[in-house]
């Protein structure tokens, strides 16, 4: 059933992993999907023909989340086109791990112009242009209430931004029918964070249910806060982890 249909979405981050996997999910059921990837052009190409073949309406476009103003014209582009947009998912986000003897400055500068930075850009750009009965959805980390390791000082603190960012965003939002809700995944098997790496096991020890996610878990949860049938859920935290923080 396209529960999405005419539903207009975007998705930052959205050639690889999950964003990938939210991207197809929306465009399966029903919604015309816009994304944006940074480096990954061959698997942004791919997973459009991937998408078109099948007869879903999709289609990505290069922009750094880094850098000041490129997520705006893409936003701006958007609104063009279709004259407001329906869904929003900021998928896009950089881990830098290091001893915090180690990190610069500029770590927390390139970290939080696209964790944090980029995610208010748009959400300021959807609180004027959404439709009502809008959707923002968060990707964040279960890593913001919980970090049982060293080395993640700043993509925590930075992941913790985007609570208090989905929280406010519910309130100030409400009264026009858009919700925000904020998405936490723990350990998910991608190329960023693969089931088989030498941290892999570790990571399984804190779970309750001891392997680690796909990410279609993560892209069920977006699909679910961007139905009509979500309309009393906002201001939320959805963790999903195994129960890694349990």
């Amino acid at each position: 059933m396209k529960t999405l249909k005419n539903k207009i979405a975007l998705v930052t981050g959205g050639s690889r992993g999950i964003g990938a996997a939210i991207v197809k999910r929306l465009a399966k059921d029903g919604a015309t999907v816009t994304f944006t990837y940074v480096k990954g052009k061959a698997a942004a190409q791919a997973l459009e023909k991937e998408l078109l073949a099948e007869g879903l309406i999709v289609q990505g476009v290069q922009a750094d989340n880094a850098v000041a103003g490129e997520l705006g014209q893409v936003i701006e582009t958007l609104i063009k086109t279709h004259g407001a947009f329906d869904i929003l998912v900021n998928s896009a986000g950089i881990y830098i791990g290091k001893a915090i003897e180690e990190h610069v400055l500029e770590d927390y500068d390139q970290i939080f112009a696209v964790n944090v930075r980029s995610v208010v850009e748009s959400c300021l750009a959807a609180a004027k242009h959404m439709n009502s009965s809008g959707r923002i959805i968060n990707i964040g980390s279960n890593m913001a209430q919980r970090l049982p390791f060293a080395q993640g000082t700043l993509y925590a603190m930075s992941k913790s931004a985007l609570i208090g960012l989905t929280k406010g965003l519910a309130r100030d939002l409400g009264p026009k029918g858009i919700t925000v809700n904020l998405v936490q995944p723990g350990s998910v098997n991608t190329d960023m964070n693969p089931e088989n790496s030498g941290h892999a096991d570790y990571q399984r020890s804190l779970m309750a249910i001891p392997k680690f996610g796909r990410p279609r878990h993560i892209a069920d949860m977006v699909a679910f806060l961007a139905q009509p049938e979500a309309d009393y859920s906002t201001g939320a935290l959805f963790t999903i982890d195994g129960g890694s923080n349990s």
